[in-house]
């Protein structure tokens, strides 16, 4: 694929979650089609480094953003911080989440309450603040949901629910600003070779079970910062799942037992 090395020049992405996997991937990626990028996630150090690649690829100015996503009053200081320094977003990358591989029976309270918090509150809440920003630009806001929101599997109840909540949010957030010009896009990835799972594992080596379905991270970027701008409504990958996703709904009862067996490996 060739890649117009200045195709994002003189426009601004947002970035969470872009201390690592597929965040880190995006924000790279936009950097080295000339994007000046807000860089958000908790771990400061490894914005840090993210922020001198982004810097080195794209030649312009990189800027780093401490913010706990299921902090309400973070997110409104780190939009503050990105409204004093510009009036202008053209593509919110919400990629910030995290999942917990535990029967829904066991996992505690406030560990459902954070992932309601950072997957589906701090999206919503962020999207909102920035949203006169991308109207400005008829810009592009990008939300991760999940093929897990689709295609639901033992051992992710919470996870899952989060996720489809994203892809109900981006159904209806994209039909109100469609007259605006601003674009959504939603994100369902199945498996993504990144450290997710190294949270979200509880010691069941999910990733190496499911190899043959796991999408390559640098990849998967490439492919989303090429729809930046572009109307696409959503990115469904790897195929197979998309597929499942697809039969699920025609004939439930198989779906069930596909779901509860081929897919339950956590």
């Amino acid at each position: 694929m060739t890649v117009n090395k200045q195709a994002l020049r003189h426009k601004i992405v947002v970035v969470t979650g872009a201390s690592s996997g597929i965040g880190r991937d995006i924000a790279l990626e936009a950097a080295s089609q000339g994007a000046a990028l807000f860089l958000l996630a908790r771990r400061v150090s490894q914005l840090e480094e993210v922020k001198t690649q982004c810097e080195r690829l794209s030649g312009t100015d990189a800027t780093v953003i401490q913010v706990d996503m299921g902090d309400l009053a973070a997110i409104e200081a780190a939009v503050a911080q990105i409204q004093a320094v510009t009036k202008q977003v053209d593509v919110l990358v919400n990629a910030a989440g995290f999942g917990d591989f535990e029967l829904f029976t066991e996992i505690p309270v406030a560990r459902i309450e954070q992932m309601l918090r950072v997957n589906v509150l701090g999206l919503m809440v962020l999207t909102r603040e920035l949203a006169p920003l991308l109207i400005n630009t008829r810009g592009h806001i990008i939300n991760f949901g999940s093929m897990a929101g689709k295609i639901q599997t033992p051992k992710s109840a919470v996870y899952a629910a989060t996720k489809a909540a994203v892809i109900a949010f981006s159904n209806s957030l994209r039909l109100e600003l469609k007259p605006l010009g601003v674009k959504v896009t939603t994100i369902n990835p199945g498996p993504v070779k990144t450290a997710f799972f190294a949270n979200a594992d509880q010691g069941t080596q999910y990733l190496a079970k499911i190899a043959w379905l796991s999408l390559d991270s640098e990849r998967l970027a490439q492919r989303i910062v090429a729809d930046f701008g572009r109307n696409v409504r959503e990115v469904n990958a790897p195929w197979f799942m998309e597929a499942v996703a697809r039969l699920y709904p025609l004939v439930p009862r198989l779906g069930d037992f596909l779901a509860g067996t081929i897919g339950n490996q956590k």
